[in-house]
């Protein structure tokens, strides 16, 4: 028989062929040696990375860098806790705001004050 001239069966029949050797051959591969070989590498290595993050971490905590940082995040935190810091910023925001506001008075008190055609 001619293979186009194949009934229509066997055209699914090869289908489910085809999905249980990739299935066999998935499986084959998920099980395989090299591959659990190749998890435990990435799995060492990931621990090893963390590992050494954490040290790097706890080399520059006890640094003087790493001291000098966290007082100076500890006085920020003091004075953000006493309302220094807030102070401070509310105050510098105001003189911004004030000579901005300066600034945009006098550019409108000089529109203002030409010609009609000159502004």
């Amino acid at each position: 028989m001619d293979p186009s001239q194949r009934p229509p069966a066997d055209l699914a029949d090869e289908f489910r062929k085809l999905g249980e050797n990739l299935k066999k051959a998935f499986r084959s591969t998920w099980e395989s040696d090299e591959r659990q070989r190749l998890q435990q590498d990435i799995e060492t290595g990931l621990a090893d990375i963390a590992a050494s993050l954490k040290d790097a971490a706890q080399d520059f905590a006890e640094s003087p860098t790493g001291q000098q940082l966290k007082a100076d995040l500890h006085n920020i935190e003091s004075r953000v806790r006493s309302g220094e810091m807030e102070t401070k910023i509310r105050e510098e925001l105001i003189k911004a705001l004030r000579m901005i506001n300066a600034e945009i008075e006098k550019a409108a008190a000089g529109l203002a004050d030409k010609p009609d055609d000159q502004a």
